[in-house]
């Protein structure tokens, strides 16, 4: 028989093993829900619009780099921040992976989101990059001011714009359903907050939730969204055609709303799940009206 000779040495096993955690510091630092959320949606609306195969697969890989440059840019500018408050979960605060590594991460996926954006037009992919530049602006410093709020509207907002743009013929969306895209982006805003806010002031962070304060807050997370919902069913054809299954919509989004608040004194966790639950309603009505979101 032949001597196959020696395996991987100790210094290959290293580099392996190296790798292995840094692949694994950066998914955990990219904010891997978020960012599979939002590539699912618009995937997902890419499909329902009528977009082609390429089409579907180009506007999921535009979103998916444009989302992971905004997580990779976030943890590596909050590094020290929640180092400091004690955020261990954090991949970059905890040193698993460094603050180099994710910046230079952020800015290959930025790079990658270019062409991969304009692939889809120049108004597509020129609206998406706004949006993206906005979660940017966001990470870099209006987190921090009263204009936290805009760059969710805008980077919400576009999505509708960036699928239906990429149709043949280059259709813009329907207003409202720009309206609800952003405003469900201005409640993604405050749910997000919502569970950090103490944390946030005592690191200094005064954006537009954390100057209200966890109750104000509490109570105003259903607005936009629930805003939203009624904008979708109600946008396309009006109250009148709105249908069974839109009204159930509504009521339940109502009522997930509703229980958020009567049960937000015993648990602090309980209006940020509603509000994603309400969230997730409109994400359905969004998805399923695809084929009417052009003007």
């Amino acid at each position: 028989m032949t001597d196959p000779g020696p395996g991987p040495g100790p210094a290959a096993a290293a580099v392996v093993v190296g790798l292995g955690r840094l692949a694994a510091g950066l998914a955990r630092a990219c904010h891997p829900g978020p960012t599979a959320a939002v590539t699912a949606l618009v995937t997902a609306l890419a499909v329902a619009t009528g977009r082609d195969a390429a089409g579907c697969v180009l506007a999921g890989a535009a979103v998916l780099a444009g989302q992971l440059s905004i997580g990779w840019c976030n943890d590596a500018i909050d590094a020290g921040r929640d180092a400091a408050a004690g955020r261990v979960g954090k991949p970059v605060a905890s040193g698993a992976v460094s603050v180099r590594a994710v910046w230079i991460a952020a800015a290959l996926a930025l790079a990658c989101c270019v062409p991969l954006s304009l692939a889809s037009g120049w108004w597509a992919g020129g609206l998406h990059l706004v949006g993206v530049l906005a979660a940017w602006g966001y990470d870099v410093g209006l987190k921090a001011t009263l204009l936290s709020w805009a760059p969710y509207a805008v980077g919400f907002g576009v999505l509708p714009a960036f699928v239906t743009l990429g149709l043949p013929g280059e259709p813009w969306p329907a207003w409202w359903a720009v309206a609800a895209a952003a405003l469900l982006g201005v409640g993604a805003h405050l749910a997000n907050v919502l569970p950090d806010i103490a944390g946030d002031l005592d690191s200094g962070v005064r954006g537009w939730p954390q100057r209200m304060g966890a109750t104000r807050v509490r109570l105003l997370v259903p607005v936009p969204l629930l805003a939203a919902t009624c904008l979708l069913v109600f946008g396309p054809a009006g109250a009148a055609a709105a249908g069974v299954a839109g009204w159930l919509a509504v009521a339940a989004a109502s009522a997930l709303a509703a229980t958020g608040l009567l049960l937000a004194a015993r648990s602090a966790r309980v209006p940020f799940v509603t509000a994603v639950a309400v969230a997730a309603v409109d994400v359905v009505l969004l998805v399923a009206g695809g084929a009417s979101l052009t003007a």
